[in-house]
């Protein structure tokens, strides 16, 4: 190898590796219970844009999936919609927020007849945001993307739970459990 070709290779490769810590420095860890919450600003599936601060006085269910129409998703999407009567009696209000662009959010949400927003994070900046953009693996391939993970958010906008890696059979029972302990005995 010449030395043209090695200079440009190694600086080649420093710049990369620059890149990466670069970009490693703006990942934070993931939000804890207790943390606020970071406010957000992501278009619905009908492209209208949705706010985090704007359901203050209410408790906030923020979901992260990996991706539209995929079985798991599927299952923990429909499983909101089925439990609607829930979340209302809870006065929560229920957010699915994944990486995907607005029309794949769009046709997901209507194909599964969903009564809630789904927000599109195509650049994953939220995700990023609460630290569950992660590096993940299937059939040996590695790649990021959302790790499922719940957050339950107070009025104030204070996170009150963590849920991570949630099964999406069993998340609304979760989820559930926890609005439930929030909410004031009568």
């Amino acid at each position: 190898m010449n030395a043209g070709l090695t200079r440009s290779l190694a600086l080649g490769i420093a710049t990369h590796v620059k890149q990466l810590l670069e970009w490693a420095a703006t990942i934070r860890s993931m939000i804890e219970k207790g943390e606020d919450a970071p406010d957000f600003e992501l278009p619905d599936q009908d492209g209208r844009t949705v706010k985090l601060s704007d359901f203050r006085g209410r408790p906030v269910v923020v979901y992260f999936y990996p991706k539209a129409s995929t079985p798991g998703c599927t299952t923990q999407a429909c499983g909101v919609r089925d439990h609607r009567a829930d979340y209302e009696q809870a006065t929560a209000v229920v957010l699915g927020i994944s990486p995907d662009p607005v029309a794949k959010v769009k046709k997901f949400h209507d194909n599964e007849g969903l009564n809630f927003a789904l927000l599109a994070d195509e650049g994953h900046h939220v995700a990023d945001a609460y630290g569950v953009w992660a590096e993940k693996s299937m059939y040996g391939k590695t790649y990021f993307g959302n790790e499922r993970t719940t957050f339950i958010i107070d009025a104030e906008g204070k996170v009150v739970e963590v849920l991570r890696t949630v099964k999406p059979a069993t998340h609304d029972e979760q989820v559930l459990k926890v609005l439930e302990e929030m909410s004031p005995v009568a």
